[in-house]
């Protein structure tokens, strides 16, 4: 391939890289992959590497790279009609076909979907309809959001508040006022080593009544989870702890956001995480999985309960004040219906389930008895390996040690991604849901290969 030897120099030049360290990749400090194609679970870059992608880009190309159906269906909507707008009842088959199709998936109190371009624009969304709702209802005091510490909900400025990770509030001046955030239901890194997973459930169910009291129900509005930890871990809640959690909030009247940018269609072996928890939510924040990443697109997914005040409110006011330009864009919305049908014809979701649990019970086995391995964690395609100093006392490496990041790197040279995990020595995977047991096998086989390597 002949190459563009301008590229390196242009992208350190005048590319501002999302989650970088700015000045070191600006003076050619840090790698600077440039990625020319896909196929299956592998991407290939300009110099001929060929990398089995084990975060399927950013938990996103579920169905795998380089699928046609999905790319001939972009072309065929460009072709067709590349753009219209949303707004005053506007519409296109694409963005008509994809409700219906989201909505038929989508658990059955669900009413409405509401589609912009990324996960962090859904939870915007989603913030600006819940004070809408209890203006409506009359109740304009009641506006505060509870996130949890290390959730991912996104890098704006609502939503990088309601994000609980150090990294996205440092320097940014956030959290905003009205965001909250309670107990991670992080069992491995529970406060007292001798609670029971029903005792550390006990423990959240509780935090978050005591946060409640402090703030008064009438000051809370929604409450807002990702059904497991994404970015702040790849952590499965411990048995019970949405049912613990659900009953709180119906206790004083708080609205309940899925954020499902992550979990929904497939990920963990059912269509939604609120499948697999039991989750009743009253919105459903979707993204990733929607398109797999083949062209942007989000969804705030309504339910019949808030859509009914949402209806009513414009009855009173007039239109809703709330639009993106490419709401609904077609291009995005013709990817999502193809992409959805593949889901369904290669039986994705059941695969995530059982190639997912395949995954986690050999990297168990592989390098769960290891002396600096602390936990190994997963469910459905998402799996993590968490590293510390010293298993019994549970004590974790210096931070400045960089052992997740090493262990990340000495993957990489053995040709499978995986990402090192913000706060704490963790290796997280999530592989596009058509993995098969032979690429797990590649992938379990070269973490261990890579932990020895760091870890002795």
């Amino acid at each position: 391939m002949l190459k563009n030897d301008m590229l390196d120099q242009w992208d350190r030049a005048h590319f501002f890289h999302p989650s970088t360290h700015l000045a070191q990749h600006e003076r050619g400090e840090t790698p600077n992959r440039i990625v020319t194609g896909g196929k299956g679970v592998h991407i290939e870059d300009r110099d001929g590497n060929r990398l089995l992608d084990a975060f399927a880009g950013l938990y996103c190309v579920n169905v795998g790279y380089g699928r046609p159906e999905i790319a001939e269906a972009i072309a065929a909507q460009a072709k067709e009609l590349a753009y219209y707008h949303a707004y005053v009842g506007h519409g296109t088959e694409a963005s008509i076909t994809l409700a219906q199709m989201v909505l038929e998936r989508a658990p059955k109190n669900m009413s409405k979907v509401y589609f912009g371009l990324g996960g962090s624009d859904a939870n915007e969304t989603n913030v600006k309809l819940v004070w809408y709702y209890n203006n409506i209802l009359g109740r304009p005091e009641k506006k505060k959001i509870i996130s949890r510490w290390r959730g991912y909900h996104g890098s704006g400025l609502v939503t990088g508040s309601l994000t609980g990770l150090k990294l996205f509030h440092d320097k940014f001046d956030l959290p905003l006022e009205r965001i909250l955030h309670t107990e991670a239901p992080y069992y491995f890194r529970r406060p007292d080593a001798a609670m029971s997973e029903a005792d550390f459930v006990a423990h959240c169910a509780g935090e978050l009544e005591k946060l409640i009291a402090r703030e008064g129900a009438d000051t809370i509005a929604a409450f807002i989870g990702e059904p497991v930890l994404g970015t702040g871990g790849i952590v499965p809640p411990p048995a019970g702890y949405w049912e613990a959690i659900q009953a709180v909030l119906r206790k004083h009247d708080i609205l309940l956001i899925a954020d499902e940018v992550v979990t929904g269609f497939g990920r963990l072996g059912t269509m939604f995480g609120s499948d697999h928890y039991g989750i009743e939510a009253d919105m459903i924040t979707i993204a990733k999985g929607l398109t797999s990443a083949y062209a942007p697109l989000s969804g705030s997914i309504i339910s019949q309960k808030v859509w009914e005040v949402l209806a009513r409110g414009t009855d009173e006011n007039g239109p809703i004040g709330h639009g993106w330009t490419y709401s609904a864009h077609p291009i995005g919305a013709a990817a999502g219906v193809a992409n959805l049908k593949l889901i369904d014809s290669l039986g994705l979701v059941k695969n995530a389930g059982e190639t997912g649990a395949y995954l986690n019970a050999e990297m168990r086995k592989a390098v769960g008895d290891h002396a600096h391995v602390g936990d190994v964690r997963g469910e459905g395609m998402l799996c993590a390996v968490e590293f510390v100093e010293d298993r019994d006392k549970r004590s974790f490496f210096d931070p400045a040690r960089k052992i997740g990041p090493s262990v990340a790197a000495a993957l990489l040279k053995r040709g499978v991604i995986a990402r090192a995990m913000p706060q704490g020595d963790i290796l997280g995977f999530a592989p596009p849901l058509c993995l098969t047991r032979a690429e797990a096998d590649e992938i379990v086989q070269k973490t261990a290969e890579a932990v020895g390597e760091v870890l002795g």
